[in-house]
């Protein structure tokens, strides 16, 4: 069984593993059925977080997974959705206005089949929408009983900071967890993120402790092609011929050789790695087959020793993201030359990346 830990301060406690429901439909596994027993079996073997965002296969995820929990399973499951991502072809059909999450919200209950959302999180910052702005709305969802508690994904420090100034300042319900990407291979997080989460007593519930699937396994020094269709999307982050990618490949190697030695999978020892931060709550892992589920669900049971986790601070350093296109967001004042020149203009801040 997988064991439970504290969620922040807010006196819950949820398992340290979450299953992500990002490979739900079309995205990823389009088998309706398929997904339901994922889901059950996750379910069955202690798992009880479920984390998924409305714009994960349009919807299509939320839908398959309100399917899982009818019929009785609901109350034993902490639900964690999120917004802010473009759902369908209308560009309004986004962001972290008022506007927005008062619609996304309903829309998100619908699909779930439920009356209320346990965690619901901002997938992304939205640099010209006030902080504020966003809070005032989510408490709101908060004292109407549509969700139980705020959170964010992939927020920067200062944000982070800034959301609890806010809620001291305002009187606004506080953010109570922050999702960031967290991995062997992206290891940034450890500067400020996470001991920022410490200080204010935040939930931390990293996704990709897989690194996008660079610690399943399937990569090696050998590649010289992306093997996967998100790989031909997203060149930056799969593409084994740049310089970045080839470092993930190198150290892959090493980490591969290193599981080897302890007598684990690399699955394993990566997932395992995560959940050893004393920050983390639960890592989300994202089987889009049973295989998947299978092949990661153990890691809750392992722990790494001293040994283990001092080499693998040798291949990758402590504070260390190999490649920055990993880091999930970069903000406008790094991406949009504009906000680094005279007369530039303020851009709208980019979408979710996963």
């Amino acid at each position: 069984m997988v064991d439970q830990r504290p969620f922040g301060h807010t006196g819950v406690r949820i398992s340290s593993l979450t299953l992500g429901a990002m490979n739900f439909g079309q995205r990823g596994n389009p088998d309706h059925e398929d997904g339901i027993r994922i889901i059950h079996r996750a379910l069955d073997e202690g798992i009880t977080a479920i984390d998924t965002a409305d714009v994960y296969s349009h919807g299509e995820s939320e839908e398959i997974v309100g399917k899982a929990l009818a019929g009785g399973r609901r109350d034993d499951v902490f639900l964690a959705t999120k917004f802010h991502g473009q759902v369908g072809d209308n560009p309004q059909h986004r962001g972290n206005s008022r506007r927005w999450i008062v619609r996304s919200v309903e829309n998100s209950l619908r699909r779930l089949g439920t009356d209320w959302i346990d965690l619901y999180q901002a997938h992304r910052p939205e640099p010209d929408t006030d902080f504020d702005e966003t809070l005032g709305a989510l408490t709101d969802l908060v004292r109407q009983g549509k969700i139980r508690y705020i959170g964010t994904s992939t927020f920067e420090p200062s944000a982070i900071v800034e959301g609890q100034w806010i809620a001291e300042r305002r009187g606004r319900e506080r953010v109570v967890s922050e999702q960031p990407p967290y991995s062997i291979l992206a290891r940034g997080i450890e500067r400020e993120v996470l001991p920022v989460a410490q200080r204010y007593g935040l939930a931390v519930i990293p996704w990709s402790p897989l690194a996008g699937g660079w610690l399943s396994g399937r990569y090696h020094s050998g590649l010289t092609a992306p093997i996967s269709g998100r790989a031909e999307r997203l060149p930056a982050r799969f593409d084994p011929t740049l310089p970045a990618n080839a470092a993930k490949l190198t150290a892959v190697d090493e980490l591969a050789t290193l599981a080897d030695e302890a007598g684990l999978s690399l699955i394993h020892l990566a997932i395992a790695f995560v959940l050893e931060h004393p920050a983390v709550t639960s890592a989300i892992i994202g089987p889009r087959t049973l295989a998947h589920l299978e092949s990661q669900i153990g890691a809750a049971k392992v722990t790494l020793s001293q040994d283990v986790l001092d080499r693998i601070d040798t291949i990758v350093p402590p504070g260390t993201t190999l490649n920055p296109a990993d880091a999930g967001y970069q903000p406008p004042s790094l991406t949009d030359p504009a906000n680094r020149r005279r007369g530039g203009t303020t851009p709208r801040a980019a979408g979710p990346a996963r």
